[in-house]
């Protein structure tokens, strides 16, 4: 599907390194709900979008890039985190694949300095065992 660029790209977009596209792209597209804005079948390389704004791009490896040993999990340190209007439709999706929390859904809120800031999160690794993060804001409140 060669598809097309997105209408706007965003400031920042992931650009994760896989073990396997043909394993990646359905937890991405199928489970999380992106959509593919285009692929290059070739390079194994596909940027997706989804509903909501959030964008990433993966590839699979090709052995370039690698700043140290490439063993999973992969992204350790990084969490990936995806707003999305409905977690709980993305959670029912995540439950449904028979695939595991990380951290089941849950309600947080915290100190935004002035305020709080709350939402309802859940995460889950992909595939290679990044760490996604899918959040719906459900907006601020007043510090006790």
């Amino acid at each position: 599907m060669p598809g097309h660029p997105p209408r706007q790209w965003a400031k920042i977009i992931p650009e994760l390194i896989v073990l396997d596209y043909a394993r990646t792209l359905p937890f991405w597209r199928d489970v999380l709900g992106f959509v593919v804005q285009f692929d290059r079948p070739n390079e194994r390389l596909a940027m997706l979008e989804h509903p909501d704004g959030a964008q990433v791009m993966f590839f699979e490896r090709d052995g370039g890039w690698e700043t140290g040993p490439f063993e999973r999990p992969l992204g350790r340190g990084v969490v990936i985190q995806v707003f999305v209007t409905d977690v709980d439709a993305v959670a029912a999706r995540v439950a449904a694949a028979g695939l595991s929390f990380y951290v089941a859904p849950f309600e947080k809120w915290r100190d935004w300095g002035d305020r709080l800031g709350g939402q309802r999160e859940f995460l889950v690794l992909d595939p290679d065992g990044y760490l996604v993060k899918v959040a719906q804001q459900l907006g601020e409140r007043p510090k006790p």
